[in-house]
């Protein structure tokens, strides 16, 4: 299997593109640490990965906090004693325009986007060192790149946020190919999840034009991230380093 007796750490993991990834690399033999800010979400994410026959553990983390972090690593360490493979998924975004973005809604977004993905990184990388080395994928998106205006209006906390990732990805695989730890980043496109449908969210203009800017006719879904994900942790991508990967239905090739 791709991933066997390999351990897994996954923020972000009690839903969408955290879960789905989680349940993917649990399908290919990874034991999971699922992390989230919901313990009812992290929960149910290791009920599915148990009911589908994987090993998973949960725990509750808020990665604006150092010691949260720490806490999980720890979990690792100690049911597993070693860690592998680590997936930055955490993410949020806030609906503020430019001319309505207060200091405290910037903050929140970078908070957990950008900071929160480098004191995940820096609280793991230890342990995975110790393990023999492993892979980091970081989540990012196409509006690190472009500004995406479907819902009405730009983004510009969650595009500086996102914008930040690819090169703390590339920052973060010079500094830790010494350890024989690849970093990588993907970036996904319009993906719908449980708690953002485009179909319900987007004017039927504004959707129309969103499926003529894709190549794959479709809005994606989380197993497409999950598979890139998967791809990039895996041996078979062991001479990759320092990318970001879009995974976005051709939008920006348009």
């Amino acid at each position: 299997m791709r991933h066997a007796d390999k351990n897994a750490l996954i923020t972000g993991a009690g839903s969408g593109i955290g879960r789905e990834t989680a349940l993917r690399l649990a399908g290919e033999g990874a034991r999971i640490l699922v992390t989230d800010v919901s313990a009812d979400g992290a929960a149910e994410t290791v009920r599915l990965i148990e009911e589908a026959g994987g090993t998973a553990l949960a725990a509750v983390v808020d990665v604006r906090s150092r010691e949260q972090i720490r806490a999980a690593v720890d979990v690792a360490r100690a049911a597993w004693g070693a860690l592998h493979l680590l997936v930055n998924n955490a993410g949020v975004v806030t609906e503020h325009s430019f001319e309505t973005l207060t200091e405290e809604a910037w903050d929140f977004v970078f908070d957990i986007n950008l900071k929160g993905q480098f004191l995940v990184a820096q609280e793991a990388a230890p342990l995975i060192a110790e393990s023999g080395g492993g892979a980091i994928v970081n989540l990012s998106t196409v509006e690190a790149l472009v500004v995406v205006t479907s819902t009405g209006t730009a983004q510009p906390h969650y595009n500086a946020s996102k914008g930040g990732v690819p090169m703390l990805t590339k920052a973060l695989a010079v500094e830790l190919a010494a350890k024989n730890i690849r970093v990588n980043c993907v970036a996904p496109g319009p993906i719908a999840t449980d708690f953002f449908d485009y179909e319900s969210v987007t004017s039927p203009e504004a959707l129309e034009f969103m499926k003529q800017r894709l190549l794959v006719p479709r809005v994606g879904v989380p197993a497409d991230i999950a598979s890139a994900v998967s791809w990039l942790l895996s041996d078979e991508a062991s001479w990759i380093d320092g990318i970001q990967l879009p995974v976005d239905g051709g939008w920006l090739t348009r």
